[in-house]
C-alpha cells in the first residue's frame, strides 16, 4: 500500500543483522505459505460470522472483519517483498505472527459478540491480536526495511493507535452504555466502520510508504495464492457443512455445481490475466511498480476476496436448504439475502477482477466486455434466482460462469496463446532494471 514520491532507491551496503534483502525473481517461501494457511481458517470464520447473523447487519460485520484481516495480510505481503522470509529474524518473527494470527482468526466469529460460556472476551482477544500483529510489523519495518524514516513510522503508528482505540471501545463500551441490544450492535458496527476507514485511509492520504516491489514474481504469486486460499475455503466450508447432511442426489448436484463455479471463477483469474499482470510488473522498473501493486493488488483484491466470501455464504445456505428439504419433503426456494449472496458474490468478484485488469494491463481487452455482461446478468437474475429451488439456482450460476469461460477462450484465443507461451518460455524481460 504505497506510492513512489521520489524516495531514494539506494539500498544500504549492509543489511541489519539477521536480515537479508529480497532479490528479483525470488518466489514465495514455505514460511509465507504457512502464514497464509492461517487465512483458510480466518476466511471460514468470516463466513461463519455472517452465517450466524444472516442479515444485512451481519453481512456488514463480516465484511468489516474481512477488511481488517486483509489489511493485516497485505502489510506482511509488502514486507515479504522487501526481505527474505526464509532466514534469520524475519523468519522467526513471521512464525510468531502466524501464532497470533491463528488466535485472531479463531476470534473472528466472536469479534462482535461473545459466544455463550466464554471466559475471556472474544472482541478483546481479537483487538489484542490485531494490535500485536501490527506492532510486530511496525517493529520489523523500522529495523529491517531501508528508507523507513521516522516520519513514516509516525504516520503508520498514529492511525494504528486511533483504530485500535476505536476497536477496543467497540469491544467494551457499548454494553456499558446501552441496554437496548440494537443500540449496542449499531454502535459496535459504527466504531468498526470508523476503525476500518482510518486503517485504509492512512494508505490513501500518505504519499509514500517507502516500499519497493523488488520481485514481481513474488508479488504476483503471493496474491494468486491468497485467491486460491479463498476459493479453497469455499470448498472446505461447503464440504464441512455438507458432512452432516444425508447423502442425496440434490446434495451431490450442489457439490458438483459448487466446485464447477469456483473453478470457473478461478479460471478467470489465473488463465491469462494473472500472467499479463505479472508481465506488467516485470517490464516496469522497480520504482514504477508500487502504484500498480497498491491499486491492482492491495486494494482491488479485497473486493475479489469479499465476493468469494459472499459466494461461500450463499453455498452454505444452499446446503442448509437441501437439509431442510429432507425434513419437509418439498422444494425450498433460494429466497432473500441468500440469492444476493450467491449471485452477488460472483458478480462482485468479476467486477473487481475487471477493475484489476484495467488498472494493471491493457492486454486482453476482449475479455472485459463478456465479464461485464456476465456480472450484469448475474445481478439482473437475482430476483429470478429467488424463485427457483436452491439447487437449480446454483446450477444456473455454474452454467453462466462456465459459459463465460468458454466465451473468453473463443474471443481471445490468439492473445491467450501468445501470453501463455511467452510465460512458459520465460519470455518476460524486465525493462529499466
Amino acid at each position: 500500500m504505497g506510492e513512489e514520491d521520489g524516495t531514494s532507491d539506494d539500498r544500504p551496503a549492509r543489511a541489519p543483522r539477521g536480515v537479508r534483502p529480497l532479490r528479483e525473481g525470488v518466489g514465495v517461501t514455505s514460511v509465507e505459505l504457512f502464514f497464509d494457511l492461517v487465512f483458510v481458517l480466518a476466511f471460514i470464520q468470516v463466513v461463519e460470522l455472517m452465517d450466524d447473523d444472516f442479515t444485512g447487519h451481519g453481512v456488514l460485520n463480516g465484511m468489516l472483519a474481512l477488511a481488517l484481516l486483509w489489511s493485516t495480510w497485505s502489510i506482511y505481503a509488502w514486507l515479504g517483498n522487501s526481505l527474505q522470509t526464509r532466514v534469520g529474524l524475519i523468519r522467526i518473527a513471521l512464525l510468531f505472527v502466524t501464532v497470533v494470527t491463528l488466535v485472531m482468526a479463531v476470534a473472528v466469529r466472536q469479534a462482535f459478540t461473545d459466544l455463550r460460556g466464554a471466559a475471556i472476551s472474544g472482541p478483546v482477544v481479537f483487538v489484542a491480536c490485531f494490535v500485536v500483529v501490527r506492532l510486530v510489523h511496525l517493529a520489523l519495518r523500522w529495523y529491517a526495511v531501508p528508507d523507513t524514516r521516522p516520519r513514516i513510522v509516525l504516520v503508520i503508528a498514529a492511525p494504528l493507535f486511533v483504530a485500535s482505540v476505536l476497536l477496543l471501545s467497540a469491544a467494551v463500551v457499548p454494553q456499558r452504555l446501552f441496554d437496548d441490544p440494537w443500540l449496542v450492535r449499531a454502535s459496535q458496527t459504527g466504531l468498526w466502520v470508523l476503525a476500518v476507514i482510518i486503517d485504509y485511509g492512512r494508505a490513501l492520504v500518505m504519499r509514500s510508504w517507502g516500499w519497493h516491489i523488488i520481485s514481481a514474481r513474488h508479488w504476483a504469486e503471493r496474491h494468486g495464492l491468497i485467491v486460491l486460499v479463498a476459493l479453497g475455503e469455499t470448498l472446505i466450508a461447503v464440504g464441512l457443512t455438507s458432512s452432516s447432511v444425508p447423502m442425496t442426489g440434490s446434495l451431490i448436484a450442489a457439490l458438483v455445481f459448487a466446485i464447477v463455479t469456483a473453478a470457473a471463477l478461478g479460471w478467470t483469474y489465473f488463465d491469462v490475466v494473472a500472467i499479463a499482470a505479472e508481465r506488467t510488473l516485470i517490464q516496469n522498473p522497480v520504482q514504477r511498480r508500487v502504484a500498480y501493486a497498491r491499486d491492482a493488488y492491495s486494494y482491488l483484491h479485497l473486493p475479489m476476496i469479499a465476493g468469494i466470501m459472499l459466494f461461500a455464504v450463499g453455498l452454505h445456505k444452499v446446503v442448509e436448504i437441501i437439509k431442510a428439504n429432507e425434513l419437509v419433503r418439498s422444494p425450498v426456494q433460494l429466497e432473500g439475502l441468500a440469492s444476493y449472496a450467491l449471485y452477488g458474490g460472483a458478480a462482485l468478484f468479476l467486477l473487481s477482477h475487471v477493475g484489476f485488469q484495467l488498472r494493471i494491463t491493457r492486454l486482453l481487452k476482449r475479455v472485459v466486455l463478456p465479464r461485464l455482461i456476465t456480472a450484469a446478468l448475474l445481478v439482473a437474475l437475482v430476483p429470478a434466482a429467488g424463485q427457483l429451488s436452491a439447487v437449480v439456482a446454483l446450477g444456473l450460476l455454474a452454467a453462466i460462469c462456465v459459459s463465460l469461460v468458454v466465451t473468453e477462450v473463443l474471443v481471445a484465443s490468439r492473445q491467450r496463446r501468445e501470453l501463455r507461451e511467452a510465460a512458459l518460455a520465460g519470455g518476460f524481460r524486465p525493462e529499466g532494471l
